[in-house]
C-alpha cells in the first residue's frame, strides 16, 4: 500500500480536530480521528459551564457546516453566545456523529514515529509512513498514516502556581485545596467549597477574569466570600482587556466584570507577586509566600489560572522545529510571542508557519500556540483548511490564507510582566483602538485572546 492510500490520523476530537476531519472528508482523503474521551470534545465538556465570548457565527467551521447540512442539523442562532456545553452538544458531537466510523473514542495516543525509524535515523526517513500507537479499553493498537494532524490541545497540562514554571514549594502537598479550573458555582458541591471562604486567584487572563466575576457574584449571596487576585505584573491600562474597544463585546465585558469585582470590594488585587511557596498555617489555612519574601494573609482555597502548555511527550521520536520559549512552531512563534505582543492581534497563518523538519506532521489549534495565551476557534479552522489543502497537494489553496479577525482593543507595550513598559498605562502600544474590521491578506499569521483554554479552550 502506498503512503497516499493510508489515512491521515487526527489526534483529538475537539473543535479544531473535527474541523480538520471535515476538510479531509470534503477532499476525499481517508482519515481517522483518535479521541481519548468517551465522546467528542472531552476538554470542552470539562468547562461546559463557561460561556464563550465568541458568537455561534465564529464557532462553526464552513466545511463542517456543509457536512452537517444533509443530516438535518440546524445551525444555532448566529448572534448568540453558547456555553462550552452548548458548543459540545449542539455542534461538536453532531459533527463527530456525522463523521461516523472515522472517529474512535477512548483511544489515547501514546506515541508517534516513522515506521522503523527512531528520531536519529536519516535513511529513507521520508519514504516511511507514520506509525501511531494508542491504547483502548482492550489494549494497545497501532495505525499507519500518511500524515498526522495533532489537535490534542493543551487542556491536560495546566501551568502551576510557581512563577518559575515549576510548582511552588508545597503546591503538590496542598493539592486538595488547589484547583486549576474555573469553578462551576452552580454545582452545589463546588459552591459549598468557595462560599464564605477566602480564595486566592492566580492569573491575569480571561480565565482569571471569569473566576473573579463568578466569586464576586457568590459574595453577594454568601457572607464572608472574598477573592484575592494575585498578579505577577502591575495593574496598567490594559490589565482588564479592551473594554468597549474590543470588537468581541463579551470579551471586553468580561474584563470589566473583573474590574468591578475589585472596585466593589469583592476582591483585593496583589500585584508584582510571584508565588514561591504554599504552606499550611497553624489553623490549617494556606499561606502564599512570594519570591520577594512577602507573606499574604491566609486563604482557604487557591485557583491557579496561569495558562496551559502542550504535552509533547508522545511526539518525542519526531523531529519537531519548536521555539525554545513558547514550544510553538518556529515560523509561528515570533508572530504570537507574548514578549512582543500585548494587543492580541497578529496575522492569520497556514501550513507553512505550522510545518516542521519532519514532513507531514502538523500541530494545530491550541497546541500550535504552545505556551502563548492567544487563540480563537476561527484561527484553528483556517489552520486546518490550509494544512489539509497542503496534504492534498493543492499548494495554491494552502498558501491562500485569508481571515478576518476582531481586534481586542488592548494596547500597552510588551506582553510580559518583566518589561517596565507593561507597567505603564500608556505608551509603547502595538495597536490603536479597534477599527471596524481587520482584513488580513496572504501568507502570515493570526490570533486573538483565548476565552477559555479551550480545548481545551476556546474562542
Amino acid at each position: 500500500m502506498s503512503q497516499k492510500q493510508l489515512p491521515v490520523v487526527v489526534i483529538g476530537a475537539g473543535p479544531t480536530g473535527l474541523a480538520a476531519a471535515a476538510h479531509l472528508n470534503e477532499r476525499g482523503i481517508g482519515h481517522l480521528v483518535l479521541e481519548s474521551g468517551p465522546a467528542a470534545a472531552r476538554a470542552v465538556r470539562e468547562w461546559s459551564h463557561v460561556r464563550l465570548f465568541s458568537t455561534w457565527s465564529e464557532l462553526v467551521d464552513p466545511a463542517a457546516e456543509k457536512l452537517l447540512a444533509p443530516t438535518g442539523w440546524t445551525k444555532p442562532d448566529a448572534a448568540t453566545y453558547p456555553t462550552g456545553g452548548d458548543w459540545a452538544d449542539k455542534y461538536l458531537q453532531p459533527l463527530a456523529d456525522a463523521l461516523g466510523e472515522h472517529v474512535r473514542y477512548q483511544a489515547t495516543v501514546t506515541g508517534v514515529s516513522r515506521a522503523g525509524r527512531d528520531r536519529i535515523v536519516d535513511a529513507d526517513r521520508e519514504s516511511q509512513p507514520f506509525v501511531v500507537h494508542f491504547t483502548t479499553a482492550t489494549g494497545e493498537e497501532r495505525v499507519f498514516a500518511r500524515a498526522v494532524i495533532d489537535a490534542s490541545g493543551t487542556w491536560t497540562m495546566p501551568s502551576p502556581a510557581g512563577a518559575s514554571g515549576l510548582p511552588a514549594l508545597g503546591e503538590k502537598s496542598v493539592a486538595d485545596r488547589v484547583s486549576y479550573r474555573i469553578p462551576d458555582l452552580k454545582d452545589p458541591a463546588v459552591r459549598a467549597r468557595y462560599a464564605g471562604r477566602r480564595t486566592a486567584v492566580i492569573g491575569s487572563g480571561a480565565s482569571a477574569f471569569t473566576a473573579l466575576a463568578s466569586l464576586a457574584d457568590l459574595a453577594k449571596d454568601e457572607t464572608g466570600t472574598h477573592a484575592v487576585w494575585i498578579l505577577r505584573r502591575g495593574i496598567s491600562g490594559s490589565t482588564f482587556g479592551g473594554g468597549s474597544a474590543d470588537q468581541l463585546p463579551a470579551r471586553g465585558a468580561l474584563g470589566l466584570s473583573a474590574k468591578a469585582a475589585v472596585d466593589n470590594g469583592y476582591a483585593d488585587a496583589v500585584t508584582g507577586f510571584r508565588t514561591d511557596t504554599i504552606e499550611h498555617d497553624a489553623d490549617g489555612r494556606l499561606i502564599l509566600t512570594g519570591e520577594d519574601g512577602r507573606r499574604l494573609d491566609p486563604v482557604d482555597e487557591v485557583i491557579v489560572l496561569t495558562g496551559l502548555r502542550p504535552d509533547l511527550s508522545f511526539l518525542s521520536e519526531l523531529r519537531l522545529g519548536l521555539d525554545e520559549r513558547l514550544q510553538a512552531p518556529l515560523e509561528l512563534a515570533p508572530l504570537i510571542d507574548p514578549n512582543q505582543h500585548s494587543c492580541g492581534t497578529v496575522y492569520p497563518h497556514g501550513h507553512r508557519e505550522l510545518s516542521h523538519p519532519e514532513q507531514d506532521i502538523y500541530l494545530v489549534g491550541m497546541k500550535s500556540y504552545g505556551r502563548a495565551p492567544t487563540f480563537l476557534a476561527m484561527t484553528g479552522y483556517e489552520q486546518v483548511r490550509s494544512v489539509v489543502a497542503a496534504i492534498a497537494g493543492d499548494t495554491e489553496s494552502a498558501d491562500r490564507v485569508e481571515l478576518t479577525l476582531p481586534e481586542t482593543g488592548v494596547c500597552g507595550g510588551a506582553g510580559l510582566f518583566d518589561d517596565p513598559a507593561s507597567e505603564q498605562g500608556e505608551g509603547g502600544g502595538c495597536c490603536a483602538p479597534a477599527p471596524a474590521v481587520v482584513q488580513i491578506g496572504v501568507g502570515a499569521a493570526g490570533a486573538l485572546t483565548v476565552e477559555e483554554s479551550s480545548s481545551g479552550g476556546c474562542c
